[in-house]
């Protein structure tokens, strides 16, 4: 391969990953080429780029775009996907079809930059996504007031209904004191 078409390769991969710091990287090798399709197809309805590429050219392509610590992963046959919302939506669409598909194996990802094993990738695929986890903060910070406007309400209703029964008294013309 000429080095003119390796650059070319390189400038697309690098344009292909934009600006994202999280990344899977898979061996599909021994699928077979329906599986291989099946899966591509299935993913890229859901956002999720594929890209079959030599390690040398994925490694210099990488390094560039700033991610580190791959140099145990990117070994043997290589595929790149990423895409989608975040790593742990991208890890738990990966790891259910690794687990129907004996012969998918996922070798590692890059995670803000840098390089985690497969063991990495099936525990964030168990962890809360960026929704859920902005969600639950949004839960927390809210609490404390929900609880502070419960407390004032609890008292507070009775004050207000202790008022009110004060003023219709006072208004049919008996003495509220």
């Amino acid at each position: 391969m000429s080095k003119p078409i390796k650059e070319m390769i390189i400038r697309d991969i690098r344009a292909g990953l934009g600006d994202r710091k999280d990344l899977l990287i898979l061996d599909v090798s021994q699928m077979t080429a329906f599986s291989q399709n099946q899966l591509r197809l299935d993913m890229a309805k859901k956002g999720y780029t594929f890209l079959g590429v030599k390690n040398s050219l994925a490694r210099l392509a990488l390094k560039e775009s700033g991610f580190h610590s791959l140099d145990g992963i990117l070994e043997g046959p290589t595929t790149l996907v990423w895409g989608g919302e975040d790593i742990v939506g991208l890890s738990r669409e990966i790891s259910a079809w690794a687990s129907k598909v004996d012969k998918a194996s996922i070798k590692g990802g890059v995670v803000d930059g840098e390089g985690v094993g497969p063991d990495a990738v099936e525990t964030i695929s168990k962890g809360p996504s960026r929704l859920e986890l902005i969600g639950q903060i949004a839960g927390l910070v809210l609490s404390p007031g929900a609880r502070l406007a419960g407390a004032l309400l609890g008292p507070g209703g009775k004050v207000a209904g202790a008022i009110t029964t004060l003023s219709e008294k006072s208004e049919e013309g008996g003495d509220a004191a």
